[in-house]
C-alpha cells in the first residue's frame, strides 16, 4: 500500500454484524482513526484540539469482509488539496493475503471553530503533506 501513513487494527466482537463479518458503518470508524493519526502527524499536534478540519463528505467501497480477529492495516494519504478543503483516501488491507478489503475518500474543510466557520488550508499543513507525497515517489 502506497500511503505515508499506516496503521495496524485487530477486528473485536464490537464491530461485527449479525453476520459475523465487520459491519459496513464501522469501516467509516476504522478510516477516523487513521485520519486523525495522520491529521495530527502532518499538523505536528498531539490532541484534538490540533484538528482544524471537519468532514464534509465520506465514501467507502467494499471489496471484502473482515472478520473477528483479523489483523488490518489502514493506510491514509491526502491526495487533493483545495483553497479551503482536503481529500483523503483510505486503502484498508489484510496484510496476511495483502488482499484489499476497502477503499475509501473523505474531503475535510479547515474550520475554526472559534470564529464557526472554514478558513483556507494553511501553507505548513500543505507542505507537510507535499513532503509525506514526494517520500512516497
Amino acid at each position: 500500500m502506497a500511503y505515508p501513513y499506516t496503521m495496524p487494527l485487530r477486528v473485536g466482537f464490537r464491530d461485527l454484524d449479525v453476520l459475523g463479518h465487520v459491519n459496513n458503518a464501522v469501516y467509516l470508524t476504522y478510516f477516523e482513526h487513521a485520519r486523525v493519526g495522520y491529521g495530527l502527524q502532518l499538523s505536528g499536534g498531539t490532541r484534538l484540539q490540533d484538528l482544524a478540519f471537519i468532514v464534509a463528505e465520506a465514501t467507502v467501497t467494499y471489496l471484502k469482509p473482515a472478520y473477528f480477529n483479523d489483523d488490518l492495516l489502514i493506510g491514509v494519504r491526502v491526495s487533493e488539496i483545495g483553497t479551503k478543503s482536503f481529500v483523503m483516501e483510505y486503502g484498508l488491507q489484510r496484510p496476511a493475503t495483502a488482499e484489499l478489503l476497502a477503499r475509501g475518500r473523505t474531503v475535510q474543510v479547515w474550520f475554526n471553530y472559534a470564529a464557526g466557520r472554514s478558513e483556507a488550508v494553511p501553507q505548513a499543513f500543505r507542505d507537510a503533506v507535499a513532503h509525506d507525497n514526494a517520500a512516497l515517489e
